[in-house]
């Protein structure tokens, strides 16, 4: 009888285990950010809060697009409650699109204007930004660079620079940045030039920072992190930060969101409070995939030696409104 008694009362609290794992509250995150910075910060989040984070991770094939095809293609079932992007393209698709909804997260206080939306459907949470990547080894410090438009110059062979393909990812962002700043038409020409001193194209920007970092390019634009990356691998490079002259260069914000129809909407804005923490800023840049806070004073990476970065003072929005025509002019510029 005490067998059985004992039996019952360990399959009881079996099931009572059982049932306290299921019920455990959690939160799903389409995740773009690199696994191996996002991972360590959904852990802690889940430490500190009890929430169990259930994250979908990009693959290299489909980039950010993936996720927000999903993200699309479930809007009638909505199975994500977070998209935490390392971008900001996509995130503004989605809220085009009606995929968005607003959060209202006590961290996004301290965020400056241009880096929340109005209506709350996306915040920023720490940035790279767009660089001109040097081969010390190939051009003197004197005659490096400085300036995107000095790439169209005669002073440099146009076959010595690299550039990404500017239809996908940040060189897209950046060249619509261009459109929205400088206007369409110097912008569209600055592309032509481009192309037609035959600055050599690459398919992404981790393409050109090998370029310029096996010396096979003398200078390329890439990403912040990019850069940062060559130089930690001992690489005879330079990053410089372009147009510090002028207008500044395109800084690239991560953005979080909330789904719209979002199943565990509390869950979704405990983390997205979470995510926009300053201490979790940090922990992103310390890991190398931001290097720059989207708060004026806040941290830098190492790798910026204490340089300040001057950034374009453009919304997001704006930059966004412009991808359209900038993709379609630049597919002809670049016969894709």
């Amino acid at each position: 009888m005490r067998t059985h008694f004992a039996f019952a009362l360990s399959a009881l609290a079996l099931l009572a285990g059982c049932h306290q794992r299921n019920s455990r509250p959690e939160v799903v995150v389409y995740v773009s950010v690199d696994q191996v910075h996002a991972e360590p910060v959904l852990r802690e989040f889940e430490r500190r809060s009890g929430i169990a984070v259930r994250a979908v991770y990009d693959v290299e094939a489909s980039k950010t697009t993936g996720l927000a095809n999903r993200i699309a293609a479930e809007r009638s079932r909505p199975q994500a409650d977070v998209f935490w992007n390392g971008e900001f393209v996509q995130t503004l698709r989605l809220q085009a699109e009606g995929l968005l909804a607003p959060a209202n997260p006590p961290a996004a206080a301290t965020l400056p204007d241009l880096m929340r939306d109005p209506q709350g459907q996306w915040f920023a949470n720490g940035a790279r930004f767009r660089a001109i990547l040097i081969h010390t080894g190939r051009l003197a410090p004197a005659n490096r660079p400085q300036r995107l438009d000095d790439f169209v110059s005669p002073r440099w062979p146009g076959t010595d620079l690299a550039i990404a393909l500017p239809l996908f990812g940040t060189s897209a962002a950046q060249a619509a940045a261009l459109y929205a700043t400088i206007g369409p038409g110097k912008a569209r020409e600055l592309y032509r030039l481009l192309s037609q001193r035959g600055v050599r194209v690459a398919d992404g920007n981790s393409v050109v920072r090998d370029l310029v970092a096996q010396g096979r390019a003398s200078a390329g634009w890439t990403d912040s992190d990019d850069s940062c990356e060559a130089i930690a691998n001992g690489a005879p490079v330079e990053m410089v930060l372009p147009d510090q002259d002028g207008e500044g260069t395109l800084m690239v914000p991560g953005t979080v969101a909330k789904v719209a129809g979002a199943r565990h909407s509390h869950q979704a804005e405990t983390l997205i409070d979470f995510l926009l923490q300053p201490s979790t800023e940090k922990m992103l840049i310390e890991s190398g995939f931001f290097q720059i806070s989207v708060r004026p004073g806040g941290p830098v990476s190492p790798c910026l030696r204490g340089r300040t970065v001057k950034t374009l003072k453009v919304s997001l929005p704006a930059i966004a409104a412009q991808l359209d025509s900038s993709r379609r002019d630049l597919t002809a510029i670049f016969n894709r």
